[in-house]
Order: structure tokens, then sequence, then C-alpha cells
């Protein structure tokens, strides 16, 4: 069998490679799908015994990782563990005598923290970079230091099918490249984008029946969701038109192994398999017997908001390297075909690579490893993409939070803890923030939080499956809570779950997610954050005033959807988070008008309120309260002059137009955000919505914008325009807009092209006025209007305003505002 594969395209890069080994130390790899390089080669050097030591591969997904242990293992005539092992979370398969280990999730990190050396390992393979998960950029960033600093012969290897445009060229300069051509077999591509009001799934099942009926093998179809998988299948199921022998399975993260292991593996005898996947099938997976690819172009992608704290997913269009990977499980084993269910030119303009999760998600856990790893800040370790410093700082302030991290950057003992612990920032926080009576209702809470069942948010009703015994995961959670009682020292035991303690424990590692039913909503909630939530109305949830909140997810919907939750008493809350006494003003919306109220408060969360008199508050308890109004109620709220609107418009203009420029963020979020910065000192004595009116906008803007910025932003943008008779003609400014100048057109005689702002980069618009103040023309292109329409404008305007000048060459006539006798007159 592994002479057979000897003709899979990476061959030719097997030699250069293990010839290269005793000369280089990073290499970069890039071969199509179906070419061996997750299989065929790191079998190749595990067989060659030229590198010292083991063989670590990464690979971003648990399935992946197990499958291609198996496989390898069975090219060898072994069991899984001898020479071919895996370790994921929760599972190992590996000995003294294992070369080559593939490993998944932060496996690879807590190898190195453990062992900042690697003693033992030679050679680290990372597969499937292009997806540039957090795992894969962390553990790149701690390998390349490890080589450089602690094992200089250690051997990295980046592989994927499509690395280009990822920059791998600067990150790693002088790694050796190998490039494997061609692949096994040809792939038609097809492009079948649906027709104008037609429903996906009804797309995807016609798509792929017309494809069954008509090509021979097994097919792949790529649908974004779990909720589209199980639709389809339903769908396809019912329909007539389904060939006989034709075996319809899911493929996705929730199965179990088995389920798995079932879609991927060889159709039985005389059957064809129809296979609908997440992207989970996109990489480092052959599903025997596939020809045929449906692919609909579309990923669920999840998105961290750093203002509300809350992941958002969204449903996207894949990038072109994504495509390319699912077009390439087509071709595996014979000559395939692709058809995406979109246009081609739709292709051609999507990203070549998805943005990379440091871009885009949570950091908590990166930062609380780098910071376990010795480095303060995220840029003193090498990566391809540096997040944002508010994406950092973001992170910090929430490990802090947590106890995790202290004010100089370092971990707390606790934060130590949690790196020992290999567990997510908040779920490591809920163990080592319990009590010892509470730790086996904890350990059931983080078992469950890190897999909980679909469409079910009552996570007590959950751990009450699993303590009963029959949970749908109950082996994997018992087997999970097995190893976090080996780490915590601890004799797990189900009868000392509490589920009554289980919005306690879960409140130590979301306390900023502890969230009260709003006044008046049978089934909305604000959480601690100050970001809105709602859940099912049929929910067993909707009975609890107070809960704490696991999972909540952003769409479309301005407030996120709650998707696990457990409810909280008040006595749990005043036992274990500080609560905090507070004066306030507060908007009363039925009173229209403002009250003084004295609070016990946890976060954004008003737990208890007793109304006292406006007098009896202080000043910054006064400011608050304004603030407070302002943020809730929008900017609207504040007393816009006409001068103070232009002010806000032509910054923001100006950042739109000069963007290398360092411009203020005068956005509605960015503004509110900062409210306690630009405007707070101005309302210290506003006690009423009519003390608030009486304040000058203009001035507070133009002085939060400082003096220089404001020459600058005059001089750029200036708020008047000089024009050829003499005087100064006010501009407007709109967003998205160029400025406009509304001026008679004689007085533009004279100006041979349209004037500009913004160092010249935008043309002002020109609305040309009759004598009577009426438009004659708009325009950007008073060059253009000279020579073309001001025919037309001269021939009608010279009948209806004889007393005016209406030149042959405006370009060249004095310009002016009055009749041809006061100008001869003159």
């Amino acid at each position: 069998m592994i002479q057979a594969q000897s003709s899979l395209p990476i061959t030719e890069i097997i030699a250069p490679l293990i010839d290269a080994l005793s000369s280089h130390n990073q290499f970069v790899i890039q071969a199509p799908p179906g070419a061996g390089k997750s299989t065929y080669l790191p079998l190749m050097l595990v067989k060659s015994g030229q590198v010292e030591g083991r063989i670590i591969m990464l690979e971003p997904r648990r399935l992946a990782a197990k499958s291609i242990a198996t496989y390898l293992a069975s090219q060898l005539g072994e069991p899984v563990g001898k020479s071919i092992g895996y370790r994921i979370r929760g599972e190992s398969k590996s000995s003294q005598t294992t070369r080559l280990e593939i490993v998944t999730e932060g496996i690879l990190t807590r190898m190195i923290q453990a062992d900042p050396e690697l003693t033992g390992v030679g050679m680290v393979v990372f597969d499937e970079y292009h997806e540039r998960s957090l795992h894969a950029d962390l553990g790149l960033a701690l390998a390349l230091e490890v080589q450089q600093v602690f094992n200089e012969r250690l051997k990295i290897v980046v592989m994927s099918a499509t690395l280009q445009h990822l920059g791998l060229d600067k990150l790693i300069p002088d790694a050796m490249t190998l490039e494997s051509q061609g692949r096994s077999y040809a792939i038609e591509q097809r492009y079948a984008p649906a027709p104008a009001n037609e429903h996906l799934v009804t797309h995807i099942c016609r798509q792929t029946l017309r494809l069954l009926n008509k090509e021979s093998g097994s097919a792949l179809v790529f649908v974004p969701s779990v909720g589209l998988i199980n639709a389809c299948i339903e769908r396809l199921s019912q329909d007539i038109n389904l060939p006989q022998q034709v075996e319809v399975l899911a493929l996705h993260g929730s199965l179990d192994f088995k389920a798995q292991q079932q879609a991927i593996q060889p159709a039985k005898e005389g059957y064809r398999k129809l296979v609908i996947a997440t992207n989970i099938a996109e990489t480092s997976l052959t599903i025997e017997g596939v020809r045929i690819v449906v692919d609909t172009g579309l990923e669920n992608q999840s998105n961290f908001d750093l203002v509300s704290g809350v992941t958002k997913l969204e449903q996207k269009q894949i990038s072109q390297s994504s495509a390319i990977q699912r077009a390439g499980r087509a071709g595996r084993t014979e000559s395939g075909i692709c058809v995406r269910l979109y246009s081609e030119s739709l292709f051609n303009q999507s990203a070549f690579h998805t943005p990379p999760e440091i871009q885009r998600s949570d950091l908590s856990s990166l930062v609380l490893e780098v910071c376990g790893w010795g480095a303060r800040r995220l840029d003193e370790l090498q990566w391809l993409d540096i997040p944002s410093a508010a994406a950092e700082d973001a992170a910090r302030q929430l490990l802090t939070q947590l106890t995790l991290l202290s004010s100089d950057h370092t971990l707390t003992q606790a934060g130590t803890r949690a790196l020992q612990l290999g567990l997510e920032p908040r779920l490591a926080a809920i163990l080592l923030r319990a009590p010892q009576s509470l730790l086996a209702t904890a350990m059931a809470c983080v078992a469950v939080v890190e897999e909980p069942l679909r469409n079910n948010e009552d996570l007590a009703g959950q751990v009450l499956q699993l303590v009963q015994g029959h949970h749908a995961y109950q082996r994997r959670l018992l087997t999970r809570i097995h190893s976090l009682s080996q780490k915590m020292a601890y004799r797990f035991d189900c009868k000392q779950v509490d589920l009554e303690q289980l919005g306690n424990c879960l409140s130590f590692g979301f306390p900023d997610r502890v969230a009260i039913k709003r006044n008046g909503g049978d089934n909305t909630y604000l959480l601690a954050s100050g970001v809105g939530a709602f859940i099912d109305e049929l929910s067993p949830l909707v009975k609890h005033d107070l809960l704490v909140v696991a999972r909540v997810q952003k769409s479309r919907q301005a407030d996120g959807r709650i998707l696990l939750a457990a409810p909280i008493l008040r006595d749990g809350l005043e036992q274990y988070h500080p609560l905090e006494q507070r004066e306030s003003l507060i908007w009363d919306s039925n009173k229209q008008g403002m009250r003084g109220e004295k609070q016990l408060r946890l976060g954004a969360l008003v737990i208890e309120k007793k109304v006292i008199p406006v007098a009896d508050l202080d000043s910054q308890a006064i400011t608050n309260g304004v603030l407070d109004f302002i943020t809730e109620q929008g900017l609207q709220t504040l007393p816009w002059s006409d001068s103070a609107s232009n002010l806000r418009t032509r910054v923001l203009c100006a950042k739109e137009w000069l963007p290398e420029m360092d411009w203020p963020d005068w956005s509605d979020e960015s503004l509110i955000a900062d409210l306690k910065q630009w405007l707070a000192p101005y309302i210290q004595s506003s006690r009423s919505l009519k003390d608030l009116q009486k304040l000058d906008l203009f001035k507070v803007l133009e002085a939060y914008l400082g003096w220089s910025v404001t020459q600058q932003l005059d001089q750029l943008l200036p708020t008047r325009l000089p024009v050829p008779t003499g005087g100064q003609k006010k501009l407007d400014y709109q967003l998205g807009m160029p400025p406009k100048l509304s001026i008679k057109l004689q007085e533009m005689f004279g100006q041979p092209s349209s004037p500009t702002v913004a160092q010249g980069r935008v043309k002002v618009t020109l609305e040309l006025l009759s004598p009577a103040q009426r438009p004659l023309q708009v325009t950007q292109d008073l060059a253009g209007f000279w020579i073309g329409a001001y025919k037309e404008v001269q021939k009608e305007m010279k009948g209806r305003y004889p007393k005016h000048p209406w030149p042959d060459d405006p370009a060249s006539h004095v310009a002016t505002s009055k009749t041809k006798r006061q100008l001869n007159s003159k």
C-alpha cells in the first residue's frame, strides 16, 4: 500500500526535503489537495530515520488528527500508539516508541510551555497552516522562539495547499521552499448560481440530485451549518429522484468519532455515499470514492466584538483558498467535478485567504499563554499578523477581572494554574475560584460548557442529565471530568454536584455575563457588561429574573441570543461578588425628567434601587447620570448647532479622504465611548435636560479636537471657499459625498476648472445657480461644463435674463454678481 502511493505528487519533493535536513532547519511546503502532504510526507520522514527525535504534526481539527494517525499506523501494520500516535483534548494514544505524534487544539502549546527546549522533539510540522487558527499562530510563534533560543537543531515545517499571499517569506525568510506541482487527477470546475428567489436548501438539493443522476461516484456537499445539513438530509431523503443505493450521511464537529468515521470510510459494496458537511471536511481528509463536490461557497465565521465582549456568528462567503481546498476533495482517487453554487465572478472577487483568527477572535487565551511564556506584550513574539492594541487590552482587562493577570502584565498564582489546566481562561477561573465544597459542581459545569448540547440553553438541565447518567455525551464528559480531576488532585463524585449552585460556579468565570431581566421584558435581559440579550420564549429559564450566561451570540439583531445559561440567586451574587453602592442621576422616561437613585449595582446591572432627591446627589453622580443618559439615548440628545454638526462632519470626511493622517474617530460609537473625556468637564452643573440644551457643543468639540488639529482641518477642509468675485462662499459637507458649493453661475466666470479640497484629492461639487438663485447645473467638471453644456444654458439664459452677462468664453470672463449695466457703469 505504501509503495502504491509512490505516484502521489508529493513524492517529487521527499528526497530534496530529506537531503536538506542536515543544512536547513526551516521549511515551507506547498502542495495541492490530494498530493499526500498530510499522510505520505510525514510517513516518509518517519521511515527515512533522518529526523533526530520525535516528529510533532499540528492538525487544525480533531477528526483529521485521529483519522491521519489511524491511517498511517495501518500503513505500517501497527496499532495506533506505537510508531504513530496522536493527542487531542481528553484523549491520547502515544508511547515511548512513538516517532510521529499528531496533535491538535492547544497540545503543542502545552508541550512548549512545559518544556521550552522540546526535549526529544526533532521536528514540528504545521499542517494546513493557511487556516490560521489561534493555536497554529501561537504554536508557530513559540516554536520559532524555541528554535532561536533553546533548541537550534529543531526543524520547523509549515505546509498547506495555499500559502501564497500569507507573508511567510517575511516571517521566516531563510526557510527552504519546496513546491509539489500538479495533482493526482483533474477536477472540472463548474459554476451554478441560484436563480433569483430560490431557497438555498432547494438549490443545493436540486443541483446535488442532478449530479448524482448524471455522474458516477460519491458526492460531498459543503454547507455552512449543522442546521442546513439537517434540512438538506431531510429534503433529500424524501425525494423520489434520489438514486437507489445512495447513503446520505452528515459530517460535522458535533458528531462523535464513530459517526464521523462512518462518513469518511468507503461506501458499502454496491452503494454510493452522499456526505453533507461543514468545513470540517475541507482539509486533510480523504472521503473514499468522492468525485463530486457541491460547494455553497458559504461558511459560518465567528467575529469577536470588542465593545460588547460577545462573539458574532456571521454567514460569509468563503475565501478562494478555502474554495480550492473544497474542490480538491473531488480529485483524490480519480478525476472529479466541483460545482460551485455561486458565480465565477464572485469567486474571483473573493479574498484569497480568510481573515486569521488572531484578527477577529477573543484574545484572552492567547494573552494568557504569552504572559505565561514570559512576554509582557504580544509584539515581543514573531507573528504573521500582530493583533490590534485594543483587542489585546480587552483581553488583559478580562484576565485581570478573572484574577489571572496582575497589573504589571505578569501571571498571578491562579493564572499560572490556569495555564497548567489547559482550559479557556473563563473555564479555568470557574475551577480555581470555586470553594472546595463546590468543586464537583464546578467540574460538571466546565465539562458541559465546553461541549453543550445544541438548541438547549438550560445548563442545569444538561448537568442533571450528566448526573443521572443519560447525557448524549455521557462518556465523553466523564472522561473530560476525570482528566480535570487528576489535574486538580480531586476525586469527583456525581453525588456532590449541587444543581442550585451552578449559577454561582458559572459566575466565577463569567462575572460580566450575570444578567437581569429587563423591566417589562418577558425574555430580554441586560448583562453586567451592558450588553442586551434575549432567550427563547419557550425556555424554562425565562421564569428566572437573574441568570449567568455562558454562551451568547450576536446576530443581525441588536441584542445577543442566549445559548447557554444558569439561574443565580441574589444571595449568591452578594456572597461571591462585590456589589457596588452608587448614587445616580437617572432619566425617568415616564416623567420625561431626571430623578435621583441610590443603587446596588454589579457592573451595568441595578440589583436594587431607591429614589432620593436630586439635590442630595454630588456633582460626580450627576455627571455620570447625564453621561449614562446620553449613552442610552444617543448623541442626538445633545444640542447640535449647525456649526457643531459641520465640524463633526468635516472631521469624519477628513478621516475618509486623508486616511494617512492621524484624525480622531468621531463616529457615534467612538464619541459615546469617550464621553467622559470630551464632554464630562462641561456638564458638571447640568441637572436637567434644560441645562444640557444650553451647552455650546461647537466649542466643546473644538476644544476636544485641539488648536493645531483645528488649524490643519481649516486648511485642508475649509468651511468657506474663495470664489473669483473676490469673496468667500460657504461649503456644505456631507458624509459619503464631496463638498458642495452653491453659487451663481456668473460668479464662477474666469475659473477654468473645479475647485478642490483635501490636498486636491476631492473635487467640489458646484451647484451653479441662475440670477434668480435657481439651479442650472450640478457638476464636478467645471472645465467640461464651460466647453459643453454651458452653450445650451447660455442660449436659454440670454432670453430669460438679458440684463446679465452670458459671454461666449466664460472661462476667461470677469466673474461678477452684477448686471451688464452695473458692470459697464464701473
